[in-house]
């Protein structure tokens, strides 16, 4: 099953190439930074954190 999608989420304007390759995943991936950590603040939830595979 193709996990791609033809909409990219946030990821698409970051210059890393590492996020850049998850531009266009299903998920609503937040980079490293205040912005992720807000959204966790105002939601009372958990940073899920993925530190990379490539």
């Amino acid at each position: 099953m193709d996990n791609q999608t033809n909409v990219p989420n946030r990821l698409i304007d970051e210059k890393s190439p590492y996020l850049l390759q998850h531009a266009y995943n299903p998920v609503q991936w937040y980079a490293w930074g205040e912005e992720a950590f807000e959204k966790a603040r105002l939601e009372d939830k958990p940073v899920f954190l993925s530190i990379g595979y490539s």
